[in-house]
């Protein structure tokens, strides 16, 4: 079997990266590097998924002739866009937030190749426990939620703060690897 790359990665997040890995696709990693702002004039599921697109459009990948998978991952609650915390303060005001509510995570994925793209929209409803201030201080001081959408990895410590999901798991994770299968297929590349 060749080891050459099937598909480039246009994200930096080392979680897309483990789960493209045990889904056992080959890939290369080429951030795309724009601007994650995302379109006003859109609904936020739309504009998620425009910015994987973007994403996907945007990795330097034209002289490898490899399709480009984009994915960009935004937490919601009442209303309010939880993106990467700027600073511990402000994940403690995230996890404050989502303590003892219900939160949807948007994972837009899409993936580009010549001029197709094919894309999609992960919505998972994900219902926190009432947190205590001590846990959300102990959390925040790990460092865990700096760097992630609504200052949490549920495949990390936060995991204990999920009372449970509805939708996907690793969609939350920042890809749908169901979804993402279906793409990755419509482009050759077979999962078992």
């Amino acid at each position: 079997m060749s080891t050459a790359a099937q598909l480039v990665l246009a994200s930096r997040s080392p979680r897309r990266a483990e789960l493209l890995a045990q889904l056992g696709v080959r890939f290369v990693v080429r951030p795309a590097d724009i601007a994650e702002d995302l379109d006003p004039s859109l609904d936020l599921g739309a504009a998620v998924e425009q910015l994987a697109c973007r994403k996907a459009r945007a990795a330097d990948a034209p002289a490898s002739g490899l399709p480009v998978l984009g994915a960009d991952t935004l937490v919601t609650c009442g209303g309010e866009v939880l993106g990467k915390p700027v600073d511990p303060r402000q994940a403690a005001e995230f996890l404050r937030l989502l303590s003892g509510r219900q939160h949807e995570v948007l994972t837009g994925v899409a993936v580009a190749s010549g001029d197709q793209v094919l894309s999609c929209l992960q919505c998972t409803r994900v219902h926190f426990r009432a947190l205590r201030e001590e846990e959300i201080e102990r959390y925040v001081a790990s460092g865990e939620p700096m760097g992630k959408a609504g200052a949490y990895g549920i495949q990390g410590l936060a995991g204990v703060f999920v009372e449970h999901i509805e939708g996907s798991y690793t969609g939350v994770m920042g890809l749908p690897v169901a979804q993402t299968a279906t793409l990755l297929g419509h482009f050759g590349i077979c999962i078992p």
